[in-house]
């Protein structure tokens, strides 16, 4: 069991693991607190999407401007600035509703600045977890944090449900003020040798490049359309989902029990990455990531609870591992000096798709009946997933130990004087 945990036995990626941890703490008890906190204010619904609105529109503004300059300045860094911006912004909040003084307009003013330091934090840890951790015990670093993660994200709301009614929403705000200082303070501590200052280039340059690094990869640029079509079916599930458990099973008190049940699967694959290394990552991941497609067709049946469960944990487990393989993938397969760059493409693909296909699938429930939309999505998400597992360029892609035994396709490399600026994009 120690060895499954063996990367705790580092210094910098245990500081990096508490920290982590301790944000993730915080943000798992705010998604309950925010609701009740908004809904209070006129008990409008609308408020709640517009500060829900409020927090995703600059994350994904300025995702690839985080991306540049992640791969620009020491990550860390630009990771404890994140994390003071947050502290700040939550301690704001907190001091407004325990104050009296909340509204409207401070809800929407904290969760855009949030947004946007989520922007700068996320592609900057993808590119620090490889400095904090030996190479063989990188995948299963990766997996600890996911694990982790899934607790939290499972148990937080149960937590903050109680905290609410028993101290208000205003210290869970507080509490993940706190949070966000501990990571801060974490992140501080780790002692990591100062990279070789880049080349320094125009904001346009440095993203064109990142892009290059992308389009120079064939398996980056297939997982990533396959991905932006996999992400459908999460949309579908979280939007289609609660109709069809109101429709036809229990309504809430169901769907309570099968979120709890999507949490525990999380934490099972997180478990499941820890021990499972498997030769060829990508294979892996879009052959597990096959079972939310799956997950669909059976919701679009109605099935008693025991089964529908039964496909939802089997799609967290999907999505917790195939999260560890392709993080992992990328810190392994991409030069150092771009991973966040190239990060920042792959959350705009998922950051983007997944409001698309929510804001689609409601009106295509209306116009067709929830069961035939649910079939149109998995078709949709399935397909290209299982088409990306016939590509050469996918199957070869090695885990990082066994790629000295294993001749990979040669990577296309395109020199910075002759290649276009292009567009951008992202992925889960």
């Amino acid at each position: 069991m120690l060895k499954r945990f063996g990367p705790l036995v580092e210094p910098n990626f245990r500081r990096l693991w508490i920290g982590q941890t301790a944000s993730a703490v915080g943000d798992g008890l705010t998604g309950v607190a925010l609701t009740f906190a908004v809904l209070g204010l006129r008990g409008s619904a609308a408020d709640l999407g517009f500060s829900m609105a409020a927090f995703m529109v600059p994350r994904v503004a300025f995702m690839l401007v985080g991306g540049v300059w992640a791969d620009r300045i020491p990550r860390r860094l630009m990771m404890v600035g994140a994390d003071v911006v947050r502290t700040v912004a939550q301690a704001t909040l907190a001091v407004a509703i325990l104050g009296g003084w909340a509204s409207l307009p401070v809800f929407l003013g904290v969760a855009a600045i949030s947004g946007a330091a989520s922007a700068f934090f996320q592609p900057a840890v993808i590119g620090l977890i490889p400095q904090t951790i030996s190479p063989a015990r990188l995948q299963q670093g990766n997996a600890l944090l996911n694990l982790s993660q899934s607790t939290a994200f499972m148990l937080g709301p149960i937590a903050s449900g109680l905290l609410v009614a028993l101290i208000g929403s205003g210290w869970i705000f507080a509490i993940d003020a706190v949070s966000f200082s501990i990571s801060a303070a974490f992140l501080l501590s780790l002692a990591i040798p100062p990279a070789a200052a880049a080349e320094r280039q125009s904001f346009l340059s440095d993203l064109a490049e990142g892009w290059r690094e992308v389009t120079g990869r064939r398996w980056l640029v297939a997982s990533l359309a396959a991905f932006a079509f996999g992400n459908l079916a999460f949309a579908a599930f979280f939007t289609l989902g609660p109709l069809v458990v109101e429709q036809r099973l229990g309504g809430a008190s169901d769907w309570g029990i099968l979120m709890g049940v999507f949490g525990l699967g999380g934490l099972a694959g997180g478990a499941i990455g820890l021990r499972w290394k498997p030769s060829r990552p990508l294979v892996a991941s879009f052959a597990v990531l096959l079972a939310a497609p799956l997950t669909l067709l059976v919701v679009s049946f109605a099935p008693p609870l025991l089964l529908f469960g039964a496909a939802l944990a089997a799609m967290a487990i999907a999505i917790s591992l195939t999260n560890t393989f392709w993080h992992t993938t990328l810190q392994q397969q991409v030069p150092p000096q771009s991973i966040s760059r190239v990060s920042s493409y792959d959350w705009m693909v998922s950051l983007l798709i997944f409001p698309v296909g929510a804001s689609v699938a409601g009106p295509l429930a209306d116009a067709l009946g929830p069961e035939l939309t649910l079939y149109v999505f998995a078709a949709l998400s399935g397909i290209p997933v299982a088409a990306v597992l016939g590509l050469r360029s996918v199957r070869d892609v090695r885990r990082a130990d066994e790629a000295a035994h294993a001749p990979m396709e040669p990577q296309v490399s395109v020199p910075l004087a002759e290649a276009p600026p292009s567009p951008a994009r992202e992925v889960a």
